[in-house]
Order: C-alpha cells, then structure tokens, then sequence
C-alpha cells in the first residue's frame, strides 16, 4: 500500500509589522522596476494575501478593543455607582427633606 506523502509544513502566518513590511516592499518594488508581466502578477498575488492578513489582524484588534472599552471598571463599587446614577436622575419631588408633608 503506498504511504502518502507527507504535506510540507505550512509556513506561520507572519505579524501585522512583518506583512506590512512585506507589502510595503512588494509595492515599491512594482512601482519602481521594470518587472516582467509574470513576476508582476506574482507579487500581485502575495501583495494581496499580505494585505488580507493585515486587515484580518487590524479586525480582531479593533473588536478586542471595543470589547475591553464595553467592559466595566473594576474596582469601582455598585454602590458607588448607583449613587452616580441616582444623583443624574434626580426629581426634587423624590426628595425626603424637602417634602412638608
């Protein structure tokens, strides 16, 4: 029974700084030499890739980002809180004191 081969490893996703290093090269590159038809194509296609995966990480930092801003402070006590909240909503007519009767 013949084995099947076994695939190569595939290569790690590079980092946002690398990619865009990458890209930025990739794009000097194109518009700077005289590059044949098939060698311009190419880097198109890795150009294209590189950008995806900088906008793949740019979107997961954004939604991390809205996801720590929505979160609560901590170390502030409810109580604390609810006075704040009290204090924004207050009707005078809710008051105690100064009711007469």
């Amino acid at each position: 029974m013949p084995r099947k081969k076994a695939s190569p490893p595939e290569e790690a996703e590079p980092s946002f700084e690398e990619a865009l290093t990458e890209l930025e090269d990739i794009v000097s590159a194109m518009e700077e030499e005289e590059l044949p038809l098939e060698e311009l194509v190419s880097r198109f296609e890795k150009g294209t890739r590189l950008l995806s995966r900088c906008q793949t990480v740019l979107d997961t930092a954004k939604k991390r980002l809205k996801t720590i801003a929505a979160k609560p402070e901590t170390g502030k006590s409810t109580e604390n809180t609810l006075t704040k909240n009290e204090s924004d909503h207050t009707d005078p007519s809710d008051d105690d004191d100064i009711r007469l009767f």
